[in-house]
């Protein structure tokens, strides 16, 4: 296959910049290892993670046309109560992370409506699943691709020569395998010059995936077998936490004190009056709701015997060590480590947990496999977030948005600036025994720099693979900013494609730059915030 762009990986990254691509005019494929478009909006099943604004601005429009798709298949096809119907911000879920918490299946029927106008006129192509195995260079230029279908019985390869090759992959596989100079892990403060980070670097260093995964809570008894490795996982205690790993206990993440969270499903409370604003309260403590996607009472009565809530919660962190830069056996161990553990803490709640009642264990708790699209119950792949981060023309370091820092003064500015974000610098503990980082921002922008390689080349990031740290992908990981990553990028190639120039062209000259911003601008694509404040 030739095409003008081919964009690997299927993330939210990767479908905003096939749209951008295709609405550009380029020809382009999308390769995709898994079964649903999405990532960790989909196939990781994370609700969205956004800023307390994004019913009003600080997101793209084609973000917006997203959010907006999502809750219209509520209203087209769920028995909506009255109330709930009509309300302008509808929250399926009533979550408390997000102000649209819904089921990772609904957001696969948005996003494939999205693509369906440049699928049907056959702009794009979407290759799934099929899996990178090697890249054909042309020089300084990764000229083909080829691909490997998923399937242990495949017979079938095939290969895709591009112009432009953007890695929307979770982890940045084809950085290697395009030999793009990249990052891993933590940076050394001597590197970086960031108040927060090591005095050593530690490129193994990353911040713990989870294996997530929906329940409801309905009559009966529903305990799955006891995983073999409950053991370990019961007797779990990481230094830093305040009890076991397999509890309600955790360090709060931004004192770092002993948080205390509470499990009580099903609760009567009013799904219409909760309003999420992580800004003011982050909400985690509440477990059920923190990432319901399924409030019962939004719904005609009868229609859900439970609400369903989705499981990304501290006991899940893995963090015996990283998925990524490791042996092919040491990343498949720590993938199986990481669903021993989520189904280890499934099996702790059923039969141990702490009731509200004062008894213990929730045997009423119920996998639900036909909410994640897997025969066990779990997510279609690992929530990651952390990648490989290319080393950039521009690198954000912490000083640029931290709020502690930068003060009154907001965020850097960037004459570049080719999107906007916001979210706290949010670690994770890591796989080197790290807590939490959890730092206040400034609202931000998105520079090109950051969007392209030192050395050049026509291989470009397109999600969490940017130009960042350790510290600031913290805050650069969240849905609507890895989409705007995305988009921006799939612009940027595709007007590269039309105009003969290089991304290097763009960036370094002031006519051409502005000319790319104003097509960002023509998108909807917001580069610069109101005045808004920091959290």
């Amino acid at each position: 296959m030739r095409v003008d762009i081919a964009i690997v990986g299927g993330g939210l990254g990767g479908v905003a910049a096939a749209l951008a691509a295709t609405d550009g005019g380029a020809r382009v494929a999308l390769v995709t290892d898994g079964t649903w478009l999405g990532g960790q909006l989909t196939a990781q099943a994370v609700p969205p993670d956004e800023h307390p604004w994004v019913e009003q601005f600080g997101v793209t429009a084609s973000y917006r046309r997203l959010r907006e798709e999502i809750r219209g298949y509520y209203r087209r096809h769920y028995p909506l109560t009255r109330e709930a119907l009509l309300a302008r911000e509808l929250n399926p879920g009533a979550g408390l992370v997000s102000r649209l918490c819904h089921e990772p299946r609904v957001a696969v029927s948005a996003i494939e409506a999205l693509l369906a106008p440049a699928r049907a006129a056959g702009r794009l192509h979407v290759l799934a699943p099929y899996v990178v195995v090697g890249v054909e260079s042309d020089g300084a230029r990764a000229a083909s691709l080829a691909l490997a279908h998923t399937a242990d019985d495949a017979t079938t390869d095939r290969s895709v020569e591009a112009t432009y090759v953007l890695d929307a992959t979770e982890t940045g596989e084809l950085l290697p395998l395009a030999r793009v100079p990249y990052v891993t892990g933590a940076e050394s403060t001597e590197e970086t010059g960031e108040p927060s980070a090591p005095d050593t670097a530690d490129p193994l260093n990353m911040q713990a995936v989870s294996w997530c995964f929906a329940m409801d809570h309905v009559d009966g008894d529903h305990t799955i077998d006891r995983p073999d490795t409950y053991d370990y996982w019961r007797a779990q205690r990481p230094d830093f936490w305040p009890g076991p790993l397999l509890g309600f206990s955790w360090p709060n993440p931004r004192t770092l004190e002993p948080s205390h969270g509470w499990l009580a499903p099903n609760p009567d409370d009013d799904p219409l009056a909760v309003v999420a604003d992580q800004s003011k309260e982050p909400g985690t403590d509440d477990l059920w709701r923190f990432r319901r996607i399924v409030a019962r009472g939004q719904f005609k009565p009868g229609a859900f015997d439970s609400d369903v809530t989705l499981v990304n919660w501290p006991m899940i962190d893995y963090l015996d060590g990283p998925v990524f830069e490791v042996s092919k056996d040491a990343a498949a161990k720590h993938l199986e480590g990481a669903r021993d553990l989520a189904l280890s803490a499934l099996y702790w709640m059923q039969t141990e947990a702490p009731r509200p009642d004062g008894g213990t264990g929730f045997p009423g708790l119920r996998l639900r496999p036909d909410i994640t699209g897997t025969a066990d119950g779990l997510a279609q792949q690992p929530y990651f977030r952390e990648s490989r981060r290319i080393r950039a023309v521009t690198t954000v370091v912490e000083q640029d948005l931290s709020y502690s820092v930068r003060g009154g003064h907001g965020a850097v500015t960037y004459a570049d600036s080719v999107g906007i974000g916001m979210y706290r610098i949010d670690l994770h503990p890591s796989t080197s025994g790290d807590n939490y980082l959890d730092v206040p921002s400034c609202p931000f922008q998105i520079p090109l720099g950051a969007l392209l390689p030192a050395g050049g080349g026509n291989v470009l990031p397109a999600g969490k693979n940017i130009g960042t740290t350790h510290i600031t992908n913290g805050a650069y990981r969240l849905h609507p900013i890895e989409w705007n990553i995305g988009e921006a990028v799939g612009a940027l190639a595709a007007h590269c494609v039309a105009t003969g120039l290089t991304p290097t062209a763009v960036h370094e000259d002031a006519g051409h730059l502005a000319s790319y911003q104003a097509l960002l601008d023509a998108r909807g694509v917001e580069r610069a915030w109101p005045s808004v404040g920091p959290y």
